[in-house]
């Protein structure tokens, strides 16, 4: 009978030796997420959110800058990157792709079907940017200006600017286009004197190095109801608020400004062990997000989940969020419809 036993122990210590290295296999020793260039709003987010994946994952968590969003996204639809940060506009344009949506004739995004929602984050802010000692004051005071446009790097602007100007019921054709490639270029061009008017993030690091080299300020959109209602019918998704003055460096005054979301998103075939311990690691964490940055400060559970999004979640994320008891019924009615656009 000892014999017997001894040979059952030895079975299941071999047993258990096979069956770790498979459970280890389940999770990789590390995940990148794709985010926007130093001097954005979102490379630090998604070097906060890497900091903090890594220290309460069992994985390291990189980032890897791009250009700008419309850059990676065809990464993250195939699956070359794990994650990625990018806005809410952005990603209704391109989950839906330019066959379904376009917004004032306009939808340059790469249709990408496979990615999904793992957590919505902060709200976000964005106005027109000029220099200090412009004499533009207001949105109503741009037309016949130059303003900066195109984007082919981040699209994403050229939506922004094209909601703000519809604010004061204006459109492009009412300023002079002057074509950059990405959101910084934006601001150097008003820095260089090439441009009047440009738009970034409020908070956003290349602004704050403008002001302190040269002198910039954001300027007001219309924040009146027709305003609102102008900016909320030519791009689905956007709101406006007000920034107090001397919130950020530029914030010289109260600020009628653009806000939306920002999303962490991933691929659908993500396995859902790296999805759930990505959310774990954030959620059990969050706390620890506000003093990396300040766009952290509203990155918070109760934001995680919402049906006013512009993409479906991933099913390990939608899990998840179930058994912390913040996804309703009202966010399942949500998710099927969108996975009917992309199942």
């Amino acid at each position: 009978m000892s014999v017997q036993r001894n040979a059952c122990r030895l079975i299941l210590i071999a047993l258990l030796f096979l069956i770790a290295p498979a459970r280890a296999q389940q999770l990789p020793k590390s995940v990148t997420i794709g985010t926007n260039p130093a001097g954005t709003v979102f490379y630090p987010v998604a070097g906060g959110l890497a900091s903090v994946i890594s220290g309460g994952a069992p994985f390291q968590a990189g980032i890897q800058p791009y250009t700008g969003s419309s850059t990676f996204l065809p990464l993250l639809d195939n699956g070359e990157l794990d994650f990625g940060i990018v806005n809410a506009i952005e990603m209704g344009l391109a989950f839906q792709g330019p066959a379904r949506l376009k917004i004032g004739g306009k939808n340059p995004l790469p249709h990408v079907p496979n990615t999904r929602l793992i957590m919505r984050g902060s709200p976000l802010s964005v106005s027109m940017v000029v220099k200090k000692d412009s004499p533009i004051k207001t949105v109503h005071d741009v037309k016949g200006k130059r303003m900066t446009g195109e984007y082919p790097a981040n699209v994403a602007i050229w939506f922004h600017l094209y909601a703000g100007l519809a604010s004061a019921g204006y459109t492009w054709d009412d300023v002079k286009v002057v074509p950059v490639p990405a959101v910084n270029d934006g601001v150097d061009a008003i820095v260089q004197g090439r441009a009047d008017v440009t738009n970034h993030a409020i908070g956003a690091a290349k602004v704050r190095e403008a002001d302190a080299s040269t002198g910039v300020r954001y300027i007001s959109l219309d924040c009146s109801l027709q305003g609102e209602e102008r900016v909320r019918k030519a791009v689905p998704g956007y709101y406006l608020t007000t920034v107090k003055s001397g919130a950020s460096p530029g914030v010289v005054a109260d600020t009628c400004v653009l806000t939306y979301d920002i999303y962490f998103v991933g691929h659908k075939a993500l396995r859902g062990e790296v999805v759930q311990a990505t959310l774990k690691a954030i959620w059990d964490n969050i706390e620890k997000l506000p003093p990396l940055n300040p766009q952290f400060k509203e990155w918070t559970r109760e934001r995680a989940t919402s049906a006013d999004v512009t993409m479906a979640y991933h099913p390990a994320a939608v899990q998840f969020y179930k058994e912390k008891g913040v996804w309703s019924a009202k966010m399942d009615e949500a998710q099927k419809k969108l996975l009917t656009l992309n199942p």
